[in-house]
């Protein structure tokens, strides 16, 4: 059985991290959010950089979820992401839509290409979110199939897109470990879960 430590994101919580030089006129729930979309997002860069050892591992079919493989997985959590920042980087008022797919890209099956994904998601998000104010209005665009319309914010919106990533890494944790492949033992779980088991990870214990 092949097991992994997430060095990336013990990495990303050193204390150099917390404060970084240029963010002190960030708001501090600001900046805890974008730790948390971080971290996730680290953990995705050590499944594809780490746990696996082959292209072929993103692209096999899970036994148990069938058409299900870690690299469409890792590719729709990234997307949520994606496309809320292209959302506000567009010219208000914001409209968001998360049933824009785009399917079979690189990432889905070379391991490289998904690193690389992921770190510029992380970069873009360090530079962009923080210049749009949490509270700022978004209409988003539903198809639940019939056509709905929810005003939301960025800060909720945000915040959502890291709680998809965390259902997403969830699946990703059962088709590794149909591979053998044992993962940090606070990987797929959310913060909220992990406060109340009193676990220490980076989302939980450890980051209060």
């Amino acid at each position: 059985m092949q097991t992994f430590t997430d060095s990336s994101v013990q990495s990303a919580m050193s204390p150099s991290d917390h404060q970084l030089p240029g963010t002190e006129h960030i708001p501090e729930n600001v900046l805890q959010l974008l730790s948390v979309c971080k971290i996730l997002l680290l953990q995705g860069v050590d499944v594809v950089d780490i746990a696996l050892n082959s292209d072929e591992q993103l692209t096999t079919s899970s036994k148990f979820l069938p058409g299900s493989t870690i690299g469409k997985h890792i590719r729709h959590a990234r997307d949520h992401f994606e496309l809320l920042l292209a959302a506000i980087t567009s010219p208000p008022p914001y409209i968001l839509c998360y049933d824009t797919r785009t399917r079979n890209t690189p990432m889905e099956s070379s391991r490289s290409a998904a690193k690389n994904a992921i770190l510029e998601t992380i970069s873009s998000l360090e530079e962009k979110a923080p210049t749009v104010d949490f509270n700022h209005p978004l209409t988003l665009n539903a198809i639940t199939p019939h056509m709905q319309k929810f005003e939301s914010t960025f800060g909720r919106e945000l915040w959502f897109a890291a709680l998809h990533c965390i259902h997403h890494w969830s699946v990703v944790r059962v088709i590794t470990g149909e591979m053998g492949v044992t993962l940090s033992e606070d990987f797929g779980y959310a913060p909220s879960t992990l406060l109340y088991q009193g676990r220490v990870a980076p989302l939980g214990m450890a980051k209060i």
